[in-house]
């Protein structure tokens, strides 16, 4: 443990010198982390958000690609031949990867445009079909909603591609090839096999635990734990902090590159699931400092609005990231507004595969963006007039 510790702050030393991006990144994490040990009523709810973010979301994040990313580490499917047969398929493939929960089906896709490989249609497409690592929390807790907003994502996200290519052409905003820079300039590999298998040791009983309370399992009555300790609260506190030192200290967990296959099949793992908690974490916290010190009736405030509402989360997907998009999916699974806001949210919302496309691709991105918008809006405000 110690030699872990010293390899820790080396390399932190090390990294920081080279790449601001990463002091901001620690900057935040340590902010997290204290604020969470704080006494009273505020450490207590920010402790609460690292358990919930843990065991309800990120232990079902990493087992999910533990099984996707598995199967694109160890098959031996060529994309490129793959993307020259199919090419009049490319925007219902780019739609049905986009529903794929997370922005890991995404983020290939985004990729593969950059590269000049697939049309704009295909990448409105996956804009519009993908709901971002927001799902996660869906499926956790409503699976049954998670699966219409998926089949609604795939279906308006395959006739949006199909539309855009039609009025455009399929040569409209083609992007140049792209070649990733090199990624040799990472955390060495005795240190990350390390702590990965420190965050594999802490996965496995956090999936158990994660799985338990998912049916409303009372964990910490059949594991009695001495001084009064809870099972639960020490996996997911311990869990949250790992990923948010490990995301905090890796240059590679900021782009999410869980599609390159010349990296290790658990670092891949380890390192979107690491990025997506930090944004669980976010968005949990968010919500609930709110509610502590604002006192607002979100129910009656959304009641009194309810018209517009589905027009604000569709604001909000407009926002890159996976963040905001956790406020909302938050905020409908709490009650506060309408289903067909939440529908309308993960139409318009991008998740984090906006990231390298407005990095490598700006002008299509924005572009892609508000076209996702206006099935976004017809088919929220349809769900809202026909079924609530």
């Amino acid at each position: 443990m110690n030699h872990i510790i010293a390899t820790l702050f080396r390399q932190k030393h090390s990294i920081l010198a080279n790449d601001g991006r990463l002091l901001k990144k620690l900057i935040f994490a340590t902010l997290i982390l204290v604020l969470a040990s704080q006494p009273g009523r505020l450490g207590s709810v920010m402790q609460q958000s690292l358990i919930d973010a843990y065991l309800q979301v990120s232990v079902f994040v990493g087992f999910t690609l533990l099984i996707f990313i598995g199967l694109d580490s160890f098959s031996k499917l060529n994309i490129d031949i793959f993307l020259k047969k199919t090419k009049n398929f490319h925007v219902p493939f780019a739609s049905m990867l986009g529903a794929i929960p997370g922005c890991g089906g995404a983020v290939i896709v985004v990729t593969q445009y950059i590269q000049g490989k697939i049309s704009f249609g295909s990448l409105v497409a996956v804009l519009t079909a993908t709901m971002g690592d927001a799902a996660f929390l869906l499926l956790a807790q409503e699976p049954l909603t998670g699966a219409l907003i998926f089949s609604i994502g795939i279906v308006v996200g395959t006739i949006s591609g199909y539309v855009v290519d039609y009025l455009h052409g399929n040569k409209f905003m083609r992007s140049k090839k792209f070649k990733y820079p090199n990624q040799n300039e990472v955390l060495d590999s005795t240190f990350v096999s390390k702590l990965n298998f420190i965050w594999l040791i802490i996965f496995v009983p956090g999936l158990l635990l994660g799985i338990m309370q998912a049916f409303q399992i009372e964990t910490d009555l059949i594991i009695n734990l001495p001084l009064g300790l809870s099972i639960t609260s020490l996996i997911g506190v311990f869990g949250s902090v790992l990923c948010l030192l490990m995301w905090s200290l890796n240059p590679l967990s900021d782009f999410q590159l869980s599609t390159d296959k010349t990296r290790g099949y658990m670092s891949r793992v380890v390192d979107t699931t690491n990025f997506v908690t930090t944004w669980v974490i976010s968005g949990f916290i968010i919500f609930e400092i709110f509610m502590l010190f604002s006192g607002l009736d979100l129910k009656l405030f959304f009641d009194i609005w309810l018209p517009f509402v589905p027009l604000i989360a569709i604001i909000f997907g407009f926002l890159p990231g996976c963040g905001p998009q956790i406020v909302v999916a938050t905020f409908y699974l709490n009650g506060f507004i309408p289903l067909s806001a939440e529908i309308g949210n993960a139409i318009s919302n991008d998740g984090d595969a906006l990231f390298p496309a407005i990095a490598l691709a700006p002008k299509a991105s924005i572009i892609a963006t508000l076209y996702s918008a206006i099935p976004a809006i017809i088919v929220a405000y349809s769900y809202m007039i026909f079924f609530e």
